[in-house]
């Protein structure tokens, strides 16, 4: 039976405090005042992303947990594609009148599923809001500092024949992502690790400060829209690049999909969507050592000096998802 929201605003906030603690280093005050005091370090990263049902998940295969998980992991994401470390966050939350159907309590699942991801990076949860609204949806704003070298690593910093890497992966999740609309919860039977890479994406922060810590590193960005789509936006206008993809860097999971569903691996894998990985450019004298010394780390090809991708010596296929041109799948 579906479930009403808490009966007040107060029932919403002491559920909150059940699971996330209201004492830190970077808090001197608690939450409950109208601001929050913070102690902030010189030289900070913010971001904020929104999660709203029905675009970016479907409550039909996320359980409240994982909805709660992948509203912060999309966040602490943006701040490892700085090469940063993420320090605390604040919640803005969307409540319906009555929870999505679910046989548990669906508000303390979605609270523990987010608090489970927080302590992992002791991220304290600063205060926010709610309100009313026709459907669920949750805007984090998060906030991080440099690592030790205190580099902040941005986009648009690649120069001609600077090796491009891919730490993370690429195409799993939105074979994921496919399979979950095509068989529902059911396809992680068969295609276990794609589901949990949509349900649950892993942010990449260690292999972030990792990349920051290196000069020979230019930049870094988070891929969330696929490389097809995100990778023009790293390079700039003027820059172009050259990519050399094999199946052998896919996952098994993403050839098996692919192959049930007569698609080529390659370009699926191009197009892609939520990886939540990191693509960076390294100076082609390191790339090398980079690659070696970077968990997870592709070498995908390189930056070329006039506009345009090739992937494997043929123009790429079109871009890769938009929030507003696509009006079928959720990314």
């Amino acid at each position: 039976m579906p479930q009403p929201a808490p009966a007040s605003e107060q029932a919403f906030l002491e559920l909150i405090d059940r699971h996330f603690p209201n004492t830190h280093r970077h808090m001197p005050v608690a939450r409950g005042d109208d601001c929050v005091h913070l102690k902030c370090p010189p030289d900070m990263v913010l971001s904020g992303d929104l999660f709203i049902q029905d675009i970016h998940f479907r409550n039909s295969y996320f359980s409240p947990a994982d909805i709660g998980w992948k509203a912060l992991a999309v966040n602490i994401s943006d701040i490892a594609a700085m090469g940063c470390k993420p320090l605390g966050f604040s919640l803005g939350l969307m409540v319906p009148p009555v929870a999505p159907d679910h046989p548990g309590d669906f508000w303390d699942e979605l609270f523990a599923g987010m608090a489970e991801l927080a302590g992992e990076y002791d991220l304290p949860l600063t205060g926010g809001d709610l309100s009313k609204a026709p459907l669920l949806g949750l805007n984090i704003t998060i906030w991080g500092q440099p690592g030790a070298q205190g580099r902040i690593l941005q986009r648009r910093h690649c120069w001609p024949d600077d090796v491009l890497l891919v730490v993370g992966g690429f195409g799993l999740v939105r074979a994921g992502l496919m399979a979950l609309e095509q068989g529902g919860p059911q396809a992680a039977e068969r295609y276990p690790q794609a589901v949990a890479a949509h349900l649950r994406p892993r942010p990449k922060v260690a292999q972030g400060l990792a990349l920051a810590a290196r000069r020979a590193v230019r930049g870094s960005m988070d891929l969330s829209d696929g490389l097809a789509q995100d990778l023009p936006r790293f390079l700039g206008p003027a820059l172009g690049a050259r990519l050399e993809i094999s199946v052998g860097m896919l996952h098994a999971e993403t050839l098996a999909w692919t192959e049930s569903q007569g698609l080529d691996p390659v370009p699926f894998a191009y197009l892609g969507g939520e990886d939540y990985a990191l693509l960076a450019c390294v100076t082609p004298e390191e790339a090398d050592a980079v690659a070696r010394a970077i968990p997870g780390a592709l070498r995908i090809g390189t930056v070329t000096s006039s506009p345009g991708i090739t992937l494997n010596g043929a123009p790429a296929p079109g871009a890769g998802f938009d929030h507003f041109a696509n009006t079928q799948d959720p990314a």
